[in-house]
């Protein structure tokens, strides 16, 4: 049998608000999620797995219908989700009310259940947040029943305040489809598997996000990662020095950027020992791409033979004296983070 596993769609999430291309991720976190759902029928995928988190946040009625409409087309495809920490069942929720098309199955409680799918052969164990946090080990319980079979847990958490797991207590299934930490990771290879968040929703949320594609078959579990993000989240590290100037650093940003993909979402880090006297312009990088974050941990780099006949006498002279003959490049870094530590000191 073979399966797709995606987790933390978060439909409706607006990444990076008040950025220009804000409005652009909520559409590409929507489009991202129809083509990887469309591409279980065209795969011949058998069964499709979300483990929580389809929405950021309480779904609308309509969305649910948009979501249906989508699972409908690709039948024979037979789809198991669950609601997660972000888009718990609350009395009222829209996921209680929907009806949904024959081949999709939803876990509707918080108590844990099992989703028998005929004609896969297969069992799906499970259950539904209907609170924002479940600091209960609700999954350590469930065990599979013994019947001829797949048998596959679908779970969300993780952390102490979401359903604390260990991956001890979750032996026994064919797979383990897991939810609700965004970076792809597995605890079993092949066998319990964090899908990561099918797009990435922050700047924190750097690597490849996409979902989880499998195969099942007489007992043994086979797992690989398909990227499906439209868009990363990158660190891009700009090396300067001494005779590094504004319109040289901006060069290698756009440089950077280029060769990395401009589409791309950019936290640029800035490194290295510049000149004391320069002091570079973070804020007109922004204008050079999909800039999320800048960060100036440049040093000035001194001329510390000058300094040390300048400093004379003082503690200062005295401090760079103490590195003569020291040339390794973490001594090195030690002289010139003394040396502006002791320079701010004396301004």
């Amino acid at each position: 049998m073979q399966f797709i596993h995606m987790a933390d769609v978060h439909l409706g999430a607006v990444p990076d608000q008040g950025c220009p291309w804000s409005a652009s991720r909520e559409k590409e976190i929507w489009k991202t999620f129809r083509r990887s759902v469309e591409l279980a029928k065209k795969e011949k995928v058998e069964l499709l797995l979300i483990a929580g988190d389809l929405f950021h946040r309480q779904p609308l009625f309509r969305q649910l219908r948009e979501v249906n409409d989508l699972f409908a087309s690709v039948s024979p495809v037979q789809v198991v989700l669950m609601a997660g920490n972000h888009d718990y069942m609350k009395p009222d929720s829209a996921y209680r009310k929907i009806s949904w098309a024959p081949n999709v199955h939803m876990f509707l409680q918080e108590k844990p259940e099992v989703i028998r799918i005929e004609k896969l052969n297969t069992w799906v164990y499970g259950l539904s947040y209907e609170h924002r946090e479940i600091p209960e080990p609700l999954y350590a319980g469930i065990r599979p029943n013994g019947k001829p079979g797949y048998h596959i847990l679908l779970a969300h958490g993780g952390d102490e305040k979401h359903i604390p797991l260990k991956k001890e207590e979750l032996a026994g299934f064919d797979y383990v489809a897991l939810g609700h930490i965004h970076k792809p990771q597995s605890l079993v290879p092949h066998r319990m598997v964090y899908a990561g968040a099918l797009e990435p929703l922050d700047r924190n949320d750097e690597g490849k996000h996409g979902f989880v594609c499998g195969r099942l078959e007489e007992g043994i579990c086979r797992t690989g990662f398909v990227p499906a993000a439209s868009r990363s989240y990158l660190t891009l590290q700009i090396t300067v020095h001494s005779q590094t100037t504004q319109m040289a650093l901006e060069q290698k940003v756009r440089e950077g950027i280029r060769q990395k993909g401009e589409a791309n979402l950019y936290r640029i880090l800035i490194r290295g020992f510049r000149n004391p006297d320069m002091e570079f312009d973070g804020e007109s990088l922004y204008q050079l791409g999909n800039i999320t974050e800048v960060r100036d941990e440049t040093r000035p780099c001194y001329d510390v033979e000058k300094l040390k006949e300048q400093q004379k006498g003082t503690l200062i002279g005295d401090y760079i004296r103490c590195f003569e003959g020291k040339d390794s490049p973490l001594e090195q870094k030690a002289l010139y983070y003394g040396v502006q530590a002791l320079m701010e000191t004396k301004q």
